[in-house]
This record gives structure tokens, sequence and C-alpha cells, in this order.
């Protein structure tokens, strides 16, 4: 009987059988199965993350111009004094991190495919997982004593977010710090004050401290404070209990009633969603907007946290100092391993286009 089955990750068709490769399969080497794999591809990091690689080791100092030039009025015959671009430098902590995957040899002996492959696809399943947790860390500023970050809370001071030993992952703009200094995160735009400018990122909601609670106030304020810094806010990153609490907000789900990109009256379930919001949203992830932002709901968000942003520009630096690679190991006892291991790091190296928003 010819074998139709889908293949898997770590098996072939062996076109040296004898039915002509249709009823028989070979294992495939750990290191084949995985070399297409790139963890940069996961949709977090294309969210947030600025992507680059470097041949160094350990940290990695990575530095970026200010706005810091500007013409002056000249008198006819002299020349201006030159003038130099204030740079600032982030320090990003890579690690290596990794798993060693082991099956048993009579697995393999005995071709019981099916195992040996979930074991390796829940190792790539373990990375995804990891990575994401990583960025959601960092991006909402939790607390988490493997990624190293601290909590960022209410009108934190920048110094404390910047300071590499007790942060190495940054955050959002903290308040505090001089405008006018060399190196600081932010600096003077358009005719916007200093106070405006140097208002923490991280505020408390004025809806109080309920899980999933939103108030539409505090949106307008993160889109004001973005906005003070030339950026143009688009995106709301909430939980689903939040969404639950927004879909609650007649100016949310008023745009989504009968006549208006839905169906009263259809002959069947595929009609009624066609057009509308829901099919939209198992195609882009969005799920609506709000005030010109777009809602994106996802599990990894925390219940007490939401996130506004400019999502067209990437706060984050992911820089991989090598990427996704598998050793083969045989520790014995009848068990055939494999290590499979990344070097990386990310921090939040543009502070000014988010704003987090805390239930607390």
């Amino acid at each position: 009987m010819p074998y139709t089955a889908t293949e898997g990750l770590l098996t072939s068709a062996n076109k040296g059988a004898v039915d002509g490769g249709v009823g028989e399969r070979v294992l495939v080497d750990y290191k084949d199965a995985l070399q297409d794999y790139k963890a940069s591809d996961l949709d977090v990091m294309s969210m947030f993350a600025q992507s680059m690689t470097t041949d160094t080791g350990g940290d990695i100092d990575l530095t970026y111009a200010l706005p810091s030039m500007k013409l002056e009025s000249i008198d006819e015959g002299s020349t201006p004094a030159y003038q130099h671009t204030k740079m600032r430098s982030e320090r990003v902590s890579v690690k290596e991190w990794g798993i060693a995957v082991g099956v048993t040899r009579r697995m393999i002996e005995d071709s019981r495919f099916n195992e040996v492959e979930m074991a390796l696809n829940e190792a790539r399943k373990a990375v995804d997982r990891h990575l994401t947790d990583h960025f959601i860390a960092a991006v909402f500023g939790e607390l988490n004593s493997t990624f190293g970050t601290i909590e960022l809370n209410d009108g934190i001071a920048d110094s404390t977010i910047t300071t590499f030993a007790s942060n190495p992952t940054g955050g959002w703009l903290g308040s505090g710090g001089d405008i006018t200094a060399d190196g600081t995160r932010t600096y003077a735009h358009a005719n916007a004050t200093a106070a405006n400018l140097q208002r923490s990122h991280w505020f408390d909601s004025a809806s109080g401290s309920g899980d999933g609670e939103i108030n539409l106030s505090d949106l307008l304020t993160a889109i004001e404070m973005i906005g003070q810094h030339g950026y143009n806010a688009d995106t709301l990153l909430l939980s689903p209990l939040h969404y639950k609490s927004l879909l609650s907000l007649a100016d949310f789900t008023a745009v989504y009633t009968a006549g208006v990109g839905a169906t009263s009256t259809i002959a069947s379930m595929h009609k009624q969603l066609e057009g509308t919001f829901v099919e939209g949203t198992n195609q882009t992830r969005i799920i609506g907007s709000i005030y010109g932002l777009n809602v994106v709901s996802n599990p990894w968000v925390p219940v007490d946290k939401i996130c506004v942003m400019d999502a067209s520009v990437k706060p984050v630096a992911y820089v991989e100092r090598r990427g996704l690679t598998v050793e083969e190991a045989n520790p014995g006892f009848g068990i055939v391993g494999s290590y499979l291991s990344l070097r990386y790091g990310l921090k939040i190296i543009n502070p000014l286009s988010g704003v987090v928003i805390n239930n607390k």
C-alpha cells in the first residue's frame, strides 16, 4: 500500500527503496532538519526588532547619532564653527541560550519516527516561546530574573531604566534627566516644552488597579506623549482580557453592527463572516481600531499592562552573535542527543515611540 502521509520534519522518502521510496522513510540528521530554521523570522521579531549580526562575543556596544546639528545665520565673509554629531551608546548583553534534546536509541532503531520528530519539534517551539517571552518582558517592563529584566512602573526614573547592571534590556523613556545633555535618550523637538518631553512613558491607569481594565483617556494620553516626540501612535497591544473590556465599549463595537461590515440574515456561517472584521482578524491579527490605533490582542501580553506604540519604528535592537545551531552528542546509557543553542541579545534602543499603561 503506497505511503501517502505528510512527511515529518525529521524524515524523508528513501528513494532507494524497492518500491520507489513511497513505502519507506529514513531519519534525517538533526542538523539537516534545523539548518533552515531562523529564530529571526518570528512574528514578535518582525513587530518589535531591528535585527543585526555581529562577529564579536560578549556585550555589544551600539552607537547612534542624536539630532544635534543646526544651521546658523552667517555674516557675509565669515565661517561658522564646525559642528559635530552627538552620539548615544547602548550596550547590549549577548548571552548563550540552549537546550539538550535526547531520544532513546531504541526509538531510532525501531523507526519510531513520530516520537523523534515530536522531540525536535518541541525543542523548536521552546525556542519560539523563549524569544517571545524575552521580548514581552523587555517591552512591557516585566520582572523576570531569567532575562534580567526589572519591573518598570509609574513614573520610574530614566536613570533606573538605563542602568545596565540591573536592567540590561532597557525600556521606554522614564522621567527625569537633562534634555540637553550629550548621550541623553530624549532631545528637544519642535516647540514642545522640556516638561512635556521628559514625562515618563510608564504611568498607572486612571481607571484603577483591576486587571484588564481600559480607560479611554489613558489611550489619548499615550497618543499625545508619543506625538510630542514626532512619532505617530498607530498600534494598541493588549491582552484578551483587555480586549473583552474594549468590546464592551460602544465606541469600539458600534462600527460592527449589521449593515456596516456585517450581514444580519445569511444562509451559511461562511457567508456570515465574509467581509466582516472577524474574517479580517483571522488574516491580519488586527481586530479593529480605536482612535486610529490598530488593536492587536495576544495572550502573551500581561493582563495588567497595555502598550501603545508607533509600529513603523522598530524600538528593539536584536543582536545575533550566532543563530540556532545543533551539535550532536551521545552521553551514553542508550540516549542519542543533540544540543540546540543560540547567542543573542536584545535591548530597547528607541525609548520615545512607545508608552506602557499599568493597571496597578
